[in-house]
């Protein structure tokens, strides 16, 4: 368990006065006009005002981010930040709000902005000259359900759409990880995914079920055959984005075991933010938790329209 020890744990000034240290490192700067330096304190703590004649508006750190009008007190922000960021599997909302002694609706719905602000802003391509993008691709949902489109299957008596969800990963040897929901895996559509988020400069390795006609726009394309029991052939393997499968399965079936389709793409972020933030390549969960809590900035979620 994770141990909340921590000054911004502890309580609400703390908790504010870490939060703004994580936005506005250089100095407050207004979330509406987008002004740095010219705003003043209010009497009431962690109130700002704009002191530029067109805006002369009110705000708090946690204006025009997953935290706007929540009531949720900060500190219990950034428990739950430090939670979510530390659990390699992930936290479920029912775990959160024991431990955060808030209802389950709160706890349901601030895990879903924090997944939100765990998302990557930028979307510069993945490896480059010399480095090597594994892909792969998984389907997702309950086991009982066939992976096959066009299979149907009946619950509570009710038809109901067949196939699981299908996900598409891309992984940097030795770095980061991307994943998209993706609506089929056609080669089109997979084609679209490696150009939009892959260095072409890059060696591509996957297995037989990529085509080969996307590998000759990389500077390579080299594929294991899974059909024939070839797991890795010299450098050339894809049990990398194989593990990040691995994880990302076990966290989904073990702590969160139930997940509607259309909420998916919330814990693939989840799972990718905590995969490119991870110890090897020098990040602690501290690092994490502030990491997730500067880029929480910018991003509004209702309750009405969490997906």
């Amino acid at each position: 368990m994770t141990v909340l020890n921590e000054p911004q744990h502890q309580n609400d000034e703390a908790a504010r006065t870490w939060f703004e240290k994580m936005r506005w490192p250089d100095g407050v700067v207004c979330p509406h006009c987008g002004t740095l330096g010219t705003a003043y304190a209010r009497s009431k703590p962690g109130l700002y005002r704009c002191a530029e004649r067109e805006c002369r508006k009110d705000f708090t750190v946690t204006t025009k981010s997953v935290m706007q009008s929540s009531h949720i007190p900060l500190r219990l922000w950034a428990q739950a930040f430090t939670l979510l960021c530390s659990s390699k599997k992930g936290m479920s909302a029912h775990q959160i709000h024991r431990t955060l002694k808030i209802t389950y609706k709160s706890a349901w719905f601030l895990c879903h902005r924090i997944r939100l602000a765990m998302k990557s802003g930028g979307l510069e391509p993945l490896g480059g000259e010399g480095k090597i993008i594994e892909s792969d691709e998984t389907y997702w949902g309950p086991k009982d359900v066939d992976t096959n489109p066009a299979m149907k299957r009946r619950r509570r008596g009710k038809p109901g759409p067949g196939g699981k969800a299908r996900i598409m990963t891309l992984v940097e040897r030795g770095g980061r990880a991307r994943s998209v929901h993706v609506s089929d895996l056609t080669n089109e559509t997979m084609q679209n995914i490696l150009l939009a988020n892959a260095d072409r400069k890059s060696r591509l390795m996957t297995d037989e079920g990529t085509s080969p006609s996307i590998g000759l726009l990389f500077a390579s394309h080299e594929t294991v055959k899974h059909s024939a029991y070839e797991y890795a052939r010299g450098d050339v393997t894809t049990n990398t984005v194989e593990g990040y499968f691995g994880v990302f399965k076990r966290g989904m079936r073990g702590t969160y075991q139930h997940c509607k389709e259309k909420h998916l793409h919330r814990y693939l972020s989840e799972f990718d933010f905590r995969y490119n933030y991870r110890m090897k390549l020098g990040y602690n969960d501290g690092d994490r938790a502030a990491l997730a809590a500067k880029n929480a900035a910018g991003k509004r979620l209702t309750y009405r329209q969490p997906h």
